[in-house]
């Protein structure tokens, strides 16, 4: 086999946590401890004269909206650009095919707001009657059985905050910057806590025949999403979830209840879930054969590469959020997030010059499997340009590539599972811009 024809399962560079002594090259430049030492908020000399001090604010000077004006709470007026976005070229000409993207740059956490995750329709938003909702669980089965969605809540729920992550997310960079956006380039991952049951137990009670190899989950929208899963998933952490965030799913992410498989690619988690059927062989449906896989630079396809990789991104500074006003001197974060299919994020490292010298973040929020992570570095502004990038470990030893380490391995044909290390330009005036940083 060569090493075109290697799967992206077994696509890795240094991969032994033990080269990590020679994969980096640590810059003594800045000094993390110095500067966490102090605050790092530029603060402006104080205005007493300023009129939003000495004056009464507005919105003092009467009473506020009733309690219940809104039977669901809404977003502040002020906010209005923290909102998803699509675009014509990630568009069906009608948006029935379409998807939304998140805006990272104005997200807190590790926890995306249900109206804010990005959201991927193969033929539109279904709208499912629940107390019509059946699930058919079929095929290799000891006790086959169709399930409304109240019998399947009987089952013993858990909670769990993962990541999804649609296969395309970074293919509209991936031949240059196309889009100078962090939205658009990075905001096809969202990530929420997830309330269901796990997929083992239903079938622990079903009686999984042991010639079971595969498990086919099909859709009940428009599309008829359907994607074949090897058992091994199935049984380790896949789940059938209808909570998201402390609430029911929004219809645009599977309501009432959609499959999830921890760390996988975003098409393999279905949505408006009507069908789980077990057989020995697997089905090759169309979104798994003339879909999302991976075109080589010598004609071959790769199918079934399903965990995502080990990827991060800087989300401020972007290009949404500049660094135009700040003082020479002031000192100001840089911060980010950090992602694995494969495990748990362990490092990010953080690059002011593109690539030539290396500094760890430090990962700061909760640190957990399949799930966000936050990291941040903090510097003194001097002024003068940079080109900031971000790479991310693994617990399982995946290191985030480079754009050549990437083509080297998997060409520049397919537009799926790109995780390349992304470079931002920051200029001297603070303007930040998407830049392709080759060695």
């Amino acid at each position: 086999m060569t090493k075109k024809e290697k799967t992206m399962n077994e696509i890795t560079i240094n991969n032994k946590p033990n080269s990590r002594r020679n994969f980096f090259k640590k810059s003594a430049v800045y000094s993390m401890s110095a500067i966490a030492a102090s605050s790092i908020v530029p603060i402006s000399k104080l205005n007493a004269d300023e009129v939003e001090i000495t004056q009464k604010a507005p919105w003092g000077t009467k009473l506020g909206d009733l309690v219940d004006k809104y039977a669901y709470g809404i977003p502040s007026p002020y906010e209005h650009n923290n909102v998803r976005r699509v675009h014509d070229l990630l568009s069906s000409g009608d948006r029935y095919a379409t998807v939304s993207m998140t805006p990272h740059h104005l997200q807190e956490g590790i926890i995306t707001p249900n109206g804010l995750f990005f959201n991927r329709s193969h033929g539109g938003t279904a709208h499912v009657d629940p107390e019509k909702f059946r699930l058919m669980l079929h095929g290799l089965l000891e006790k086959p059985l169709v399930l409304t969605l109240k019998q399947l809540k009987r089952y013993p729920s858990i909670s769990r905050i993962y990541f999804i992550e649609c296969p395309a997310n970074g293919s509209t960079g991936w031949r240059g910057p196309q889009f100078n956006n962090l939205q658009f380039v990075k905001g096809m991952t969202s990530c929420a806590e997830w309330t269901g049951v796990r997929l083992k137990t239903v079938l622990d009670d079903l009686g999984l025949s042991p010639n079971a190899k595969w498990m086919l989950a099909e859709g009940s929208d428009n599309s008829e999403m359907a994607r074949t899963i090897p058992i091994e998933k199935v049984l380790d952490d896949a789940m059938l979830v209808w909570g998201q965030n402390g609430e029911p799913l929004r219809p645009e992410q599977g309501y009432p209840v959609r499959l999830l498989l921890p760390g996988w690619e975003g098409n393999l988690n279905v949505k408006w879930l009507k069908r789980l059927e077990f057989s020995d062989k697997p089905w090759h449906t169309k979104e798994e054969t003339s879909k999302y896989t991976m075109l080589q630079a010598n004609g071959k396809g790769i199918n079934y590469f399903w965990p995502m990789e080990v990827n991060s991104i800087i989300t401020s500074p972007c290009p949404e959020v500049p660094w135009t006003d700040l003082e020479v001197g002031d000192k100001i974060e840089i911060s980010g997030l950090a992602w694995s299919g494969r495990g748990t994020i362990t490092t990010v490292d953080i690059s002011l010059d593109g690539g030539n010298n290396w500094v760890e973040a430090s990962l700061k929020g909760l640190i957990l499997p399949k799930a966000w992570t936050r990291f941040s570095y903090i510097i003194k502004w001097d002024g003068k340009k940079k080109v900031l990038l971000s790479r991310s470990i693994d617990d399982s030893g995946h290191i985030q590539p480079s754009i050549d380490k990437l083509i080297e391995n998997v060409g520049v044909e397919g537009i799926y599972h790109r995780n390349p290390i992304v470079g931002w330009e920051v200029k001297s005036n603070g303007e930040v811009n998407n830049v392709h940083v080759r060695s």
